[in-house]
């Protein structure tokens, strides 16, 4: 049967290691979806230890954007993270970005309604599948607008999305300092 669950917070908050603690409390061999790109060495490092860390009961699947192409019906599904993966749909790219807008530096933004839409349409396709999917988002919109215009362009994209995500789950909980607290089902 169908699941989404949604886990938010601040970051260092505890969600990643809620979500993997509730993905091996649903299954054996869960799936860990990683949406990061990898910039530099400093990361992949990072990527590394957090495989090391969750051992081999569990699935990795690296995809930056297109999570859909992957069957994972009837597993127990942890997509680690709704903030990156928003990320490289944000990422200036032809699809996604409206050369007539400029930030008062003159650098050209990101288009946040198409990125928004073509967010939305894969996580529709993606959660299609009949299976537990476990998504952790970031909760970035809490502290101070930022004076940046690219920032504050993907907070409203993330916030907006983490509204369509939370709006769609079983099940919110947001992690406050290692704390889970259920605030959706």
């Amino acid at each position: 049967m169908k699941k989404i669950i949604l886990i938010t917070g601040g970051q260092r908050s505890g969600k990643s290691s809620e979500a993997e603690r509730m993905a091996l409390s649903l299954s054996d061999c869960p799936v860990y979806v990683a949406t990061a790109h990898i910039w530099d060495e400093e990361f992949r490092e990072r990527v590394r230890k957090h495989q090391e860390r969750r051992g081999p009961q569990w699935t990795n699947i690296e995809e930056e954007r297109e999570l859909s192409r992957h069957d994972v019906t009837g597993r127990v599904v942890l997509i680690d993270c709704c903030t990156l993966w928003a990320t490289n749909y944000f990422s200036p790219t032809p699809v996604h970005f409206d050369q007539s807008q400029k930030s008062p530096e003159g650098e050209e933004l990101p288009d946040v309604d198409s990125a928004l839409k073509a967010l939305q349409a894969e996580f529709d396709r993606f959660t299609q599948q009949d299976a537990t999917f476990i998504f952790v988002t970031n909760e970035i919109g809490m502290g101070g607008v930022s004076a940046n215009a690219v920032q504050r362009r993907f907070t409203d994209l993330l916030g907006w999305f983490n509204q369509y995500v939370a709006q769609q789950a079983d099940e919110v909980f947001l992690m406050v300092s290692g704390i889970r607290m259920k605030i959706k089902g």
